[in-house]
């Protein structure tokens, strides 16, 4: 059985590492009796605290990457489909304060910018609020056949262009893993 814990992390990355501190030990210390991992929401800014939450899990972790992956699939969306993914992106800042409830988030829907033309699109997955926002979303886009059939079609047609995007994109979470925490 794999079990997570969570904390909020809010721009204190000091503060972060005493806080993953404790719950690393409890996880070392319960670990004997199954793998008890601690995990980062991705709605967190993990880069900033990889190292930090590396060094301290001393591989105790889980590394979610599901969330966003979905992101890198509507970053070739953006780059193949414009029309498509301004569909999704304005669907999501329609559902986002529906879709927030059930997450510990801080994106503004009217942060997150409006219309905006097709070479600006992918842009898009690099500002905070937008980001957020799509990522948020990612359960209720999906439940939408109109969405979802042409997003999986279109990721059928172009697997290199997202295979190239995920690999850039997975990498840069595992390089911390790889330097455990020594940064």
């Amino acid at each position: 059985m794999s079990n997570t814990c969570s904390s909020v992390y809010s721009s204190d990355v000091a503060g972060f590492e005493e806080d993953i501190e404790v719950h690393a030990a409890i996880a070392r210390t319960v670990s004997s009796d199954g793998p008890y991992k601690l995990s980062l929401h991705s709605g967190s800014d993990k880069f900033s605290v990889y190292p930090a939450f590396v060094r301290q899990t001393r591989g105790l972790a889980h590394l979610k990457t599901a969330g966003t992956s979905y992101l890198e699939a509507l970053r070739t969306v953006a780059a193949l489909d414009p029309d498509l993914f301004r569909e999704i992106y304005d669907f999501s800042r329609g559902h986002y304060e529906e879709d927030r409830v059930s997450y510990h988030v801080s994106a503004q829907a009217d942060r997150a910018p409006g219309s905006v033309g097709d070479a600006e699109l992918p842009a898009l997955l690099e500002q905070f609020d937008a980001r957020e926002i799509l990522h948020v979303t990612f359960g209720s886009v999906l439940k939408e056949a109109r969405f979802r059939n042409r997003l999986m079609g279109l990721l059928r047609e172009h697997p290199e262009h997202y295979a190239a995007g995920l690999e850039k994109h997975l990498l840069r979470h595992l390089e911390s893993f790889a330097n455990r925490g020594s940064q």
